[in-house]
């Protein structure tokens, strides 16, 4: 019987919807935000009900009637340790995601937007491959300072996806192979994956900054700006998370408008483009380093992986430890049908949330 899976998979400044008929593609959109149009919500959950319209003027957009869908997945959001592959979405972790989650993040709407859809017509809704998918060793989790632990957050879905397909090109299995992953998007993360495990990871907080965000930045001279005069939480958390990163320095989260101003003479914006590099390839040996050097391949993904020159950069810093596979974009959208296609057709089990 022909299955179809709408997947949903909110990003920081678009909601990417792709419609499948079983492993089909049949559409596929990247619905862009602009940057002062999501401005004007306080907080993610505040943009909902407009992601949400967005989501269902793209299916009446491609003429297809809801009712027909099989199941609905979203993106996995910022919900407690959660563990790898499908989990089925319910009231508690809409609850926990709308209100609670741990970190303010997009793909916190990506479950709740499934569930409002699948729900309409009596059918069920997914997350695959959370955001907070948490397989660290024990010993990754000490930060140094006893009363805060590190913590998974990283782009799960999209890492362990093209693991996977260059575990396929070598002839090896996932769960016999070694990676370092930098997922290179709005948030870069970068993950160390031993035998089909995720080990350890560079967060997009204590690592390379990003287009948006400011990833790890000097402690005291932080602190110090949390408690200047007139210093705000709300201000200082975006000043990490939405205005930190390209944004701070060169006023764009767009890597194509900062090359076009390398390209142009911006000395300026060359030196924050190869600092960007330099930073992601620091994150890179950091994860190296935790696979005590034993590494099948570096796999560089994300939507910054199209750009050459960051690529170049990246290659000549990180390439004397192991052969470097660049796989462009995000293999997202796939992989949440896929994985719900294994749930629907008996191969998977999804798991029940009980964390709420």
């Amino acid at each position: 019987m022909i299955k179809f899976v709408l997947a949903i998979n909110p990003g920081s400044t678009s909601t990417k919807v792709a419609l499948y008929e079983d492993e089909i593609l049949l559409h596929e959109k990247s619905l862009n935000h602009e940057t002062n149009e999501l401005e004007k919500y306080e907080t993610i959950a505040s943009q909902y009900d407009f992601r949400y319209s967005a989501v269902l003027d793209f299916l009446d957009e491609v003429d297809f009637d809801v009712t027909n869908l099989s199941a609905v997945v979203g993106r996995g959001g910022l919900l407690p340790p959660v563990k790898s592959g499908a989990y089925e979405v319910n009231e508690a972790m809409v609850d926990r995601l709308m209100n609670r989650p741990v970190v303010e993040h997009a793909s916190n709407l990506g479950g709740i937007i499934a569930f409002k859809i699948a729900s309409s017509i009596d059918k069920k809704a997914y997350i695959y491959d959370s955001v907070a998918v948490d397989e660290l060793d024990d010993i990754a989790r000490i930060s140094g300072m006893a009363s805060i632990e590190r913590k998974s957050f990283s782009h799960c879905l999209n890492m362990r996806a093209v693991a996977h397909e260059v575990s396929e090109q070598l002839n090896k299995p996932y769960e016999e192979s070694n990676f370092v992953v930098a997922h290179l998007g709005g948030g870069i993360s970068v993950s160390a994956h031993k035998n089909g495990k995720m080990i350890d990871i560079v967060s997009d907080d204590e690592g390379p900054f990003s287009p948006e965000r400011s990833g790890r930045v000097p402690c005291k001279d932080l602190v110090k700006a949390c408690f200047e005069k007139g210093a705000d939480k709300s201000d200082m958390m975006k000043k990490l998370r939405g205005k930190g990163g390209l944004i701070s320095y060169l006023g764009t989260n767009d890597a194509r408008q900062v090359e076009k101003m390398i390209r142009e003479g911006d000395e300026k914006a060359g030196l924050v483009y190869e600092a960007m590099a330099y930073q992601i390839s620091k994150g890179i040996g950091e994860m190296a380093v935790v696979l005590d050097g034993q590494i099948d391949g570096i796999i560089l993904t994300g939507g910054m992986a199209y750009s050459d020159m960051l690529m170049k950069w990246i290659q000549k810093k990180v390439s004397f430890l192991s052969r470097v596979f660049i796989l462009p974009g995000e293999n997202e959208m796939a992989s949440l049908a896929k994985g719900t296609l294994r749930v629907l057709n008996g191969q998977e089990k999804a798991r029940e949330y009980k964390l709420g």
